[in-house]
């Protein structure tokens, strides 16, 4: 497997209770614009609607040489889960505070694009506080240990 991208953001705004893969519906354009990484997961999220699982907000750029044939980039994305997936997550997101977010885009071996989707919680502001606290904790660390080295 081969990370292309990873959202940063969702580790940071959310607690992930739990990793999913998901197969996505792609257009050929779109793949091999993933190929060459041109993918952005910020901002994006999941979402069930009428028994289907949605990619939303996800922007995958153009690809150059598909000229008229092009995708839209910020298109909503069908996920590829099993029914009892999707059932245990719809019960899941309506539980208080649960959301479907994207962390990884990956190709695996066989050259199909998946998606890692996580059921998370958000983060409260001194959760997040804390966390860049310890981040700055651990660098002047390092630093210490590199001037006495």
């Amino acid at each position: 497997m081969r990370v292309i991208a990873t959202n940063k953001k969702a580790y940071f705004n959310y607690e992930i209770l739990e990793r999913l893969e998901a197969g996505i519906s792609l257009m050929g354009s779109e793949v091999k614009s993933i190929r060459e990484g041109r993918i952005s997961l910020k901002e994006s999220h999941a979402e069930i609607k009428g028994g289907e699982v949605y990619l939303l907000n996800c922007h995958i750029s153009p690809y150059e040489a598909a000229n008229r044939f092009n995708h839209e980039p910020l298109r909503e994305r069908k996920l590829l889960l099993h029914r009892q997936e999707i059932k245990r997550l719809t019960g899941k997101t309506r539980e208080k505070g649960l959301t479907l977010v994207p962390t990884k885009i990956l190709i695996n071996d066989k050259g199909k694009v998946k998606v890692e989707i996580s059921l998370a919680r958000g983060k409260k502001a001194y959760q997040k506080r804390e966390v860049i606290r310890e981040r700055d904790r651990e660098r002047e660390m390092r630093v210490e240990l590199k001037r006495w080295r």
